[in-house]
């Protein structure tokens, strides 16, 4: 039974069978729609070209028209809609140096990376699948269309989506293959770091992460990746039962943890990462660092932004199994007196008035967190007349 999110589709398949051109769904979503596996973007190929798509729908996006690919706005959907393609050689090891369009899709998918993406289906759900992809899923197996070392030397980054399909669907790789990727590995040098980074991510967040990790021992790939190539022991010693890393925050945050001397910042310098990613790895090595310290306390809970608390749950869990689950933190958050320094019922301004005679300066920072402190441990209730009390036993250090 053909999935909601191909009938959803199918009116941009029927517009532009209905102008006479060849149009199939293909590649992963036909591949997880045969492992009854949640499908994601559903992409379309079809001998019609780019320049009749923007004429045929009202909303294109012309991502990579030079390549073929347009993006099709249905119902606020985007689908990715690429046309029938041979290609030259690839002599930046990324994008073809040459695209010609054609009109058989037997050549396209004879393009395409893994037999297991190359798939296509038309409406009715008949699938033409020429290099095996069928019988490799059903034998849960990973490899190339045709010869690998071309393959991986067309772009280097198949070795690691390889490893990222391995990782997320439980599935082995052809041994041909997995010699093939041995040889060109040396190549994943020369990628743009931030394909890489995109493609790690969706490896460790894979449900059969060890399958991944073993790949990419296998592969040798990690030896070209930064900060594994400087310290090659460290792939080594990733725990057998480390559970899937659901953002990069984590990821960078489990590998900082388990080799201290390459700091988060390193990390997110070497892999090109955003300050999204950063922020979140941060945020849960410095809340490691309060646990070590104190344990899961109040204070751990109330300066980790909540956010953080599902990827500092599972990085807990890595290295002290069954210590924490994610309700524990929610539970002392809600108990919590206040939950921001907004909250606190004096500010800045109120320290200045009660010491005219002191100019301002760090003094203020550090005297407003000592408050919060006393207030979120219950040791001070959130009123002026009580912190003022406090603060004539505890006065302000001048430096």
């Amino acid at each position: 039974m053909i999935s909601e999110p191909f009938i959803k589709a199918r009116p941009v398949i029927e517009n532009i069978e209905n102008h006479h051109h060849q149009a199939y769904y293909v590649g992963g979503c036909v591949r997880d729609f045969l492992l009854k596996r949640p499908i994601g973007d559903v992409d379309i190929t079809t001998s019609a070209t780019p320049n009749i798509i923007q004429k045929i729908f009202a909303k294109v996006i012309p991502v990579g028209i030079e390549h073929g690919t347009v993006i099709v706005l249905h119902d606020d959907v985007p689908y990715e809609v690429t046309t029938f393609r041979v290609e030259g050689s690839y002599s930046d090891q990324r994008h073809p140096d040459s695209v010609t369009f054609i009109n058989q899709i037997d050549k396209d998918l004879e393009r395409r990376d893994f037999t297991i993406n190359a798939l296509a289906m038309d409406l009715s759900g008949n699938i033409i699948d020429l290099f095996g992809g069928k019988q490799d899923i059903k034998k849960k197996v990973i490899r190339t269309v045709g010869n690998g070392y071309d393959r991986f030397k067309e772009d280097s980054l198949r070795i690691i989506r390889a490893i990222r399909f391995a990782s997320q669907l439980g599935f082995t790789i052809d041994p041909q293959t997995l010699n093939e990727m041995k040889e060109v590995s040396k190549d994943i040098s020369n990628l743009a770091i931030e394909r890489i980074t995109k493609e790690f991510g969706k490896m460790f967040a894979g449900q059969y992460l060890k399958n991944g990790i073993y790949y990419l021992k296998e592969s040798e790939s990690y030896m070209y990746l930064p900060i594994f190539k400087d310290i090659p022991d460290l792939i080594h010693k990733i725990p057998d039962s480390l559970q899937p890393l659901h953002s990069f925050g984590e990821f960078i945050a489990f590998f900082h943890l388990l080799n201290t001397r390459v700091s988060v910042i390193d990390w997110v310098k070497n892999w090109k990462c955003s300050n999204q990613v950063k922020q979140e790895a941060v945020a849960i090595v410095k809340a490691y660092s309060l646990f070590e310290k104190a344990g899961i306390d109040n204070w751990l809970v109330y300066t980790l932004d909540c956010q953080y608390y599902e990827g500092f749950t599972n990085i807990m869990n890595i290295f002290h199994p069954e210590l924490l689950d994610e309700n524990e933190l929610d539970k002392l958050y809600n108990s919590l007196p206040i939950h921001s320094r907004q909250e606190l019922c004096m500010n800045g301004n109120d320290l200045l008035s009660w010491y005219p005679n002191i100019k301002g300066g760090p003094w203020i920072q550090k005297l407003l967190t000592s408050i919060e402190k006393e207030i979120v441990f219950g040791n001070l209730e959130n009123r002026k007349k009580d912190i003022k009390d406090w603060i004539k036993w505890n006065p302000p250090e001048i430096n």
